[in-house]
């Protein structure tokens, strides 16, 4: 087998080698993002982690090796949408000395020769709808995504069997985010969850995030870097207290028992 050959294939069956290829280093945890063939993940991730780039890698991964695979990233906004193509996914594929050619490469766009396409969009739904068939799905900043969105996102998997990956820092106690996290915590759905705290990342030091505690004080600090979902400072009554109020045991009544 030639050696270019060869190469190709153990890129093909290891995402973590692409990477590497790539220039990319991969935590453990991104290694093992990289590689699980889980349909559904959640990143719950610290700030500066490295998750975009990660997702950005398998993005790159699954449109060179899954012909004619619609790839689609979605973050809340443009700004987030243009840095997550071209400063994650653009600069992966680019490292790892594909060219690019001039129309096959649009703002937000890439198309690839082999039917391939790897598409950047903002959350706006008006920008979604119309995409089917779609292979891998990243959602970006999913704290900040909102519900109705989201429910406008999933039926885009259905005929495809495609993959769904939401990372986020938290935002709170609400949202589809937060219930997801929630729920996978507690056993009750299937996404395969993944949590990096900054204090797991080789990269943040200890000293700055000394001093990041000591700026933004505990409660912004826990939400950015230690991926704690935290009521709001003004809520009269925690998430929890309100959890509590509900049962969700209900009991029957036998009104005809009752009536006799």
């Amino acid at each position: 087998m030639p050696a270019s050959l060869a190469n190709d294939l153990r890129l093909a069956l290891d995402p973590v080698a692409l990477a590497r290829a790539a220039g990319i280093q991969p935590d453990p945890w991104q290694a093992d993002v990289l590689r699980t063939a889980s349909p559904r993940l959640l990143l719950n991730c610290s700030r500066q982690s490295g998750k975009s780039l990660t997702v950005a890698t398998l993005a790159i991964h699954t449109a060179l090796y899954l012909p004619n695979s619609l790839v689609l990233l979605l973050s809340p906004t443009l700004r987030q949408s243009q840095e997550l193509f071209k400063d994650k996914a653009l600069r992966v594929y680019r490292a790892l000395g594909r060219p690019v050619a001039p129309e096959s490469e649009s703002a937000l766009q890439l198309a690839l020769e082999n039917g391939s396409r790897l598409v950047s969009l903002p959350g706006k739904e008006g920008t979604i709808r119309g995409y089917s068939g779609v292979r891998l799905l990243a959602i970006d900043e999913a704290a900040w995504v909102p519900n109705d969105l989201y429910l406008a996102l999933r039926p885009m998997l259905a005929v495809s069997g495609g993959r769904l990956i939401a990372m986020s820092t938290p935002h709170g106690t609400r949202g589809w985010w937060y219930e997801a996290v929630k729920a996978t915590r507690e056993g009750r759905a299937d996404w395969r969850y993944t949590e990096v705290p900054a204090t797991d990342c080789p990269r943040i030091s200890a000293a700055f995030l000394d001093e990041e505690r000591r700026t933004l004080g505990d409660w912004w600090f826990q939400q950015e870097y230690g991926c704690q979902f935290l009521d709001a400072q003004t809520s009269a009554f925690s998430r929890a207290d309100i959890d509590r109020a509900f049962d969700t045991e209900v009991e029957t009544w036998d009104l005809l028992s009752a009536s006799a």
